[in-house]
């Protein structure tokens, strides 16, 4: 009989210990498998929220606060600066290194009767026209899409595009009005309505939880405008085209004001990123300074989501070790009733090694089989709890995609197991036969 099967027959013999021994062994390994799911999951999805752009061009601040307020829509927006800095890179100084310039203006929210508070974002059509939100795993940019409706028209200034998840929670659908509420708190004053005309399809991104609006019509809401400076010539009309009866005129340029700039750098020029750097930050002008939310972002993984990985991680190797003592354990405490089949094995002419491996190989056995029930018991949770996860918050999860980190557990497992099972083996292999079967008698 093999080793296998001698270690199975023990174990079926001491069914309910070593089912409790495998059971806190895939506990452990299962919340391994969520720590390096979920954190994988939460890097990609910081990563693809600043994505599709090189820069943002915002006031005088912490860069922190600038990628927070603008790509995580999180915290307090810092100061505007003057719609004309915005015009430097759509024809002036800095547009010959520019592909793309879309504003941004904060400084709204929409409230929900459940006490969800949502950011109301005044852009153009550009940001799900010609942005993208990340790269797919062949490396394709990947474009914003339409779960229902379109993208809001230009010279239609009080049109809206909401993300998926703003949707679920707010029950906001394509044709429906909202009323954004004055400031970062549900006490503001009502604004104007906003009609919704496009729901996003999930991103996974912040936008998913944000409400977007004709930048046109959020400037011309109540508070936005800068107050005309006294004697200021006055300015000729912007004259649109095809609007709609009714609509207002859009603000003068001097009263406009912008919170950020997503810049997107001209491909063709090779220094166009160095030139809005230094011409940003280093030029005469220092209204504004430019900040690159790739490396930001990467600051945030480096010094808050990688510490706390790490300390989770420690965790759950812990449990995992508890789960190897109790395994140590489980077999020691055995070894005294087993002591007179371990002799009568001697007896019938297994050595000492064979039944070593006996007991190093049920060892074994109890850690690979919690480990791959670890493993599914995981993802199981993480395939359940991944609808619920897209619908509130817009992050997809792909439940039964492994990291590589998890193709170490087996192989170390086995290790670990040896290294446990050890102790109860080496009392196995040092069973007096003599002593053993002669007390029996």
């Amino acid at each position: 009989m093999s080793y296998f099967k001698i270690a199975w027959r023990n174990m079926q013999e001491r069914a309910l210990a070593s089912s409790l021994t495998g059971l806190s062994m895939a506990l452990g390994v299962a919340l391994m498998v969520l720590v390096l799911v979920i954190h994988e999951v939460v890097v990609a999805q910081l990563s693809n929220d600043a994505q599709g752009y090189n820069f943002i061009v915002a006031g005088k601040g912490s860069p922190y606060e600038i990628v927070l307020t603008t790509v995580f829509h999180v915290g307090k927006p810092l100061y505007p600066i003057p719609w004309k800095y915005y015009q430097k890179f759509t024809d002036g100084e800095f547009a010959p290194f520019t592909d793309l310039a879309v504003p941004i203006c904060l400084g709204d929210s929409y409230p929900t009767a459940d006490g969800q508070l949502f950011r109301v974002v005044g852009t153009t059509a550009d940001m799900f026209n010609e942005l993208s939100y990340g790269a797919d795993s062949q490396g394709n940019e990947k474009r914003y899409e339409f779960s229902s409706g379109r993208n809001f028209r230009s010279n239609h200034f009080f049109e809206a595009v909401i993300g998926s998840v703003a949707a679920n929670r707010t029950g906001l659908k394509v044709g429906d009005r909202f009323q954004p509420s004055h400031g970062i708190s549900a006490e503001g004053k009502k604004h104007n309505e906003f009609e919704v005309v496009g729901v996003l399809a999930p991103t996974g991104t912040a936008n998913d939880r944000a409400l977007f609006v004709n930048v046109e019509g959020f400037l011309l809401l109540d508070g936005h405008a800068r107050a005309p400076k006294p004697g200021a010539e006055s300015e000729p009309p912007i004259v649109v085209d095809d609007a709609p009866p009714g609509q207002p005129a859009p603000l003068p340029i001097s009263q406009r004001e912008v919170t950020s700039i997503l810049v997107r750098c001209n491909p063709e020029e090779m220094m166009a990123p160095m030139q809005i750097d230094m011409g940003v930050n280093k030029g005469e002008d220092l209204t504004a300074q430019a900040v690159a939310p790739v490396s930001v972002v990467e600051r945030l993984q480096a010094s808050f989501l990688a510490p706390m990985r790490l300390i989770l991680l420690v965790l759950t190797v812990m449990i995992v070790i508890v789960a190897g003592i109790s395994i140590l354990v489980s077999i020691y405490n055995s070894m005294s009733e087993r002591s007179h089949d371990i002799a009568v094995m001697r007896a019938l002419g297994a050595s000492r090694n064979a039944v070593m491996a006996v007991i190093l190989v049920e060892s074994i056995l109890l850690s690979i089989l919690g480990g791959l029930a670890g493993l599914v018991l995981g993802h199981g949770v993480l395939a359940l709890a991944s609808p619920v996860v897209e619908y509130y918050t817009g992050v997809t999860v792909r439940a039964w995609s492994f990291t590589w980190q998890e193709t170490l557990l087996v192989p170390g497992l086995v290790a670990f197991a040896a290294l446990v099972g050890f102790l109860p083996a080496l009392s196995a292999y040092r069973t007096d036969v003599a002593k053993t079967l002669g007390g029996a008698r």
